[in-house]
């Protein structure tokens, strides 16, 4: 697939904005591929997490086809806003980037949103990518996080797609046995490629109502509405430019009651 960076089509501004911006003294792309935001005690994950779900209600669909147009950190930051905003509607390109696997560390932020839409078709995304992938066992691309995302799907909808691929000696099997050192090792069985599938999206839910555009919509309601805020008493007519929707939770979720920080996630 051609990828072009977002500067050429008039989207320069995404890159630091969504992909570089810094919540942790890091880039957020780190963040995310290093998975230190799952990690129980990350001094960060509040922040973080308010304002990666503020970024997955206001980015613009064309902001994340600029993302989705250009390289791995794109890719994989736009994944990751698609899947929290569970932004069905770009189900066919992320399947359609995950089945291309062009770059490296952006396929497993595919598997990550395609869980979070939690559909049948998801679920055929993911099997026929492993279908098409696991075979390669010369390959090392995303085949266990697309199982794990599998697997949590299969869970969820009472489906048993990633049956044949489990079973003893099975294509899941030869493609961890192809190298020696991965042999019986913990972090390549299902169930383990399965609990990380269910961190990533216990985080996602842990701060995102079911539809994150409609989270957006209730915030706009929240700031034009003459009352005061019940969480920093300022006028609910406070604009963006004063209140900022990632720093007042009240402000941020249109809600009377704001959630609590952010639990400690077991790993």
């Amino acid at each position: 697939m051609p990828f072009q960076h977002p500067e050429e089509i008039g989207y320069g501004y995404v890159i630091e904005r969504y992909v570089t911006r810094k919540d942790s003294g890091r880039p957020r792309y780190r963040d995310l591929k290093s998975g230190r935001v799952l990690r129980p005690g990350w001094p960060h994950a509040e922040l973080f997490a308010r304002h990666l779900i503020d970024d997955a209600a206001t980015i613009t669909d064309a902001e994340l086809e600029a993302l989705l147009g250009y390289e791995w950190r794109s890719r994989l930051t736009a994944a990751w806003l698609i899947g929290v905003g569970r932004r069905d509607t770009f189900r066919e390109r992320i399947g359609d980037l995950l089945l291309a696997s062009e770059f490296c560390f952006s396929g497993g932020a595919y598997c990550f949103a395609l869980a979070r839409f939690g559909t049948y078709a998801d679920a055929e995304i993911l099997t026929a990518y492993l279908d098409r992938y696991l075979p390669r066992t010369d390959l090392r691309y995303d085949q266990p996080a697309a199982l794990g995302a599998l697997l949590r799907l299969d869970a969820h909808l009472g489906t048993h797609h990633a049956d044949r691929f489990t079973q003893p000696g099975g294509l899941w099997d030869q493609w961890v046995n192809a190298l020696t050192h991965l042999h019986d090792h913990p972090a390549y069985t299902p169930a383990e490629l399965r609990r990380w599938t269910d961190l990533q999206c216990d985080f996602a839910n842990s701060w995102a109502c079911p539809d994150v555009q409609e989270r957006a919509r209730r915030a706009e309601d929240c700031c034009s509405a003459s009352a005061r805020c019940p969480t920093c008493l300022l006028p609910t007519s406070a604009k963006r430019s004063r209140v900022g929707l990632a720093s007042c939770p009240g402000h941020t979720l249109g809600l009377a009651n704001p959630p609590a920080p952010l639990g400690q996630v077991a790993v």
